[in-house]
């Protein structure tokens, strides 16, 4: 590629369920504000801008085009990204195309979704044509309740062990002063107490619907060093989506996840010489809608082997002070504004490679992090973070 690409700038909002103290531009603007007061720019400095966002989940059409004086994106270059879920980490894809190839030095990727505005669980509902997806039209609960009563059947984990993963991700958004739910949990007990939505999903056991945005600031490697002293290297980015009604997969609630998630991983771990992931990489944050998933994804990265998700969480291998952490920010079960979630990912990983997360930064030195994000019919967007390139 023509230039190396870093994250020189992080900015993100704290994310809650409701805020109607501000209009959704004004939310964008808090996290573009600090993105820049992050990296001791202006916005004037900004040279292009990608944003990511579920226009049909507030109802509100192209959006991005009331987003031009908060983004600074007057008379600039810049696109829109919807690919479902994984919109966000898509946008990082295309802001990295951009200065990789040389086309821009500086640009800024913004994820957002202001989830009061409308109905998610409606739109999800209803996005899909009954013709050829009816199977999958009871929305993201029972596709993700169907994962899960899978997960148990081939893998042997059980309720105890989804409750472990909810621990966890409490405990990290405790500690992380941007996570939307900070719900104080003490015991898996209380993950268990809680009531189904569709069974075996219980209520503690699904991600919230968050309003927020985060937003990234990309450069060549020129212009990052004179940015930054602390730039974080975007090493590689890998999309693979697939439809869900592709011949042989369609009605298997794991097959369209194996396959995008397996291709997703195996084509950037080769093209980076990755042959044994935990040593390899130090830490990841991973797109789970649920602490099922999670488990499940541990499997599709090849952080284990098949069936054995459930053990790294009885272990305690995935801990913040674990051999191989993952979302120590409390994770999508913690904080879900759709839009920004897969740039999230990418933002928290940056952050402990810089050491700069805080009390919820990981207690072994992350030098290299793999982001991950997941929507639609379980598409996949990967990004590789390094502290050295």
């Amino acid at each position: 590629m023509a230039n190396k690409v870093a994250i020189v700038g992080i900015g993100q909002t704290y994310h809650k369920s409701n805020r109607p103290d501000v209009n959704m531009p004004e939310m964008v603007g808090e996290a573009v504000r600090a993105a820049l007061e992050d990296a001791d720019m202006n916005i004037k400095d900004i040279e292009a801008t990608f944003h990511a966002n579920m226009e049909t989940f507030e109802g509100i059409y192209m959006p991005d085009h009331i987003m031009a004086a908060e983004m600074g994106g007057f008379g600039k270059p810049g696109l829109k990204v919807a690919t479902g879920g994984t919109s966000g980490g898509s946008a990082v894809c295309e802001g990295f195309y951009m200065v990789a190839s040389g086309l821009q030095d500086v640009v800024m990727v913004v994820g957002y979704e202001k989830q009061d505005c409308g109905d998610t669980t409606a739109a999800i509902t209803a996005a899909l044509v009954p013709s050829w997806s009816k199977g999958a039209a009871t929305g993201a609960i029972g596709e993700f309740a169907k994962q899960a009563l899978s997960y148990m059947e081939t893998s042997g984990a059980k309720e105890e062990h989804a409750a472990m993963v909810r621990l966890k991700a409490d405990k990290g958004a405790c500690r992380n002063p941007y996570a939307h739910l900070k719900l104080g949990l003490t015991s898996i007990d209380q993950v268990l107490e809680s009531g189904y939505l569709v069974w075996p999903l219980r209520f503690l056991d699904f991600c919230p619907q968050s309003c927020g945005a985060c937003v990234l600031i990309l450069a060549s490697e020129e212009k990052a060093k004179k940015i930054t002293k602390k730039p974080v290297w975007l090493a590689d980015v890998e999309v693979v989506h697939q439809e869900p009604f592709r011949a042989g997969t369609f009605g298997d609630p794991t097959g369209t996840e194996t396959y995008t998630q397996h291709v997703a991983c195996e084509n950037i771990y080769k093209r980076n010489g990755i042959t044994n992931v935990r040593r390899d990489i130090d830490l990841a944050e991973i797109y789970e809608p649920s602490n099922w998933e999670e488990m499940n994804l541990y499997e599709h990265f090849h952080f284990c082997e098949k069936g054995e998700g459930w053990k790294l969480i009885e272990k305690g291998v995935t801990e913040m002070d674990g051999e191989f952490p993952v979302n120590p920010s409390g994770g999508v079960i913690a904080t879900n504004p759709i839009g920004a979630t897969p740039i999230i990912r990418v933002a928290e990983a940056a952050l402990q490679i810089r050491g700069d997360a805080g009390e919820h930064q990981a207690t072994r030195d992350v030098k290299t992090a793999l982001a991950s994000a997941l929507g639609g019919p379980n598409w996949t967007t990967l990004a590789l973070l390094k502290r050295e390139m």
